[in-house]
């Protein structure tokens, strides 16, 4: 189980969409990450929770924080293809890197979606530099709230 203060599961995906090779949790470590969880279809994300990733990734860009998007579909699954997400991120005018979850096996709920044990989507997960997730939330937060989490993670440096 992934939860505030121990170590961030590595994304499970299929495929990556905004950047030219995958990216990893390991190899993104000494940086935050801002995972954010989403399905196309979802109106919390998006009217808040991916407009919101965007402009993290526009205003922190130049910093040390990694946004990263997360498809993650549990219901729907033959509306949010790979195809439709496609033209979503197209359509929405995104610009960070997107990675579309592994389906889960059994059932509906895909491979990071459990390891994080989200409850739904949106939900934002704020990954510290030593890797430990030091922030998750479900559903629609304020800017300033999620942006004051974000310059505390960037404010912090890990341990030697």
């Amino acid at each position: 189980m992934d939860e505030p203060g121990s170590y961030a599961s590595e994304l499970v995906v299929d495929r990556w969409f905004n950047t030219p090779q995958p990216l990893t949790l390991a190899a993104l470590r000494g940086r935050v990450v801002l995972l954010h969880a989403f399905q196309m279809l979802c109106p919390g994300c998006v009217t808040t929770g991916t407009p919101q990733a965007e402009k993290a990734h526009r205003i922190f860009g130049p910093s040390d924080l990694q946004v990263i998007g997360l498809h993650t579909v549990f219901e729907h699954h033959a509306a949010m293809t790979p195809v439709a997400l496609e033209a979503f991120i197209h359509e929405y005018r995104l610009t960070f890197p997107i990675a579309v979850d592994r389906p889960g096996d059994p059932g509906p709920i895909p491979v990071t979606m459990q390891a994080y044990q989200m409850q739904g989507t949106p939900t934002a997960v704020i990954i510290g530099r030593d890797g430990r997730i030091a922030y998750q939330g479900f559903g629609a937060e304020d800017d300033m709230a999620l942006g004051a989490r974000i310059a505390a993670a960037l404010a912090t440096r890990p341990s030697p």
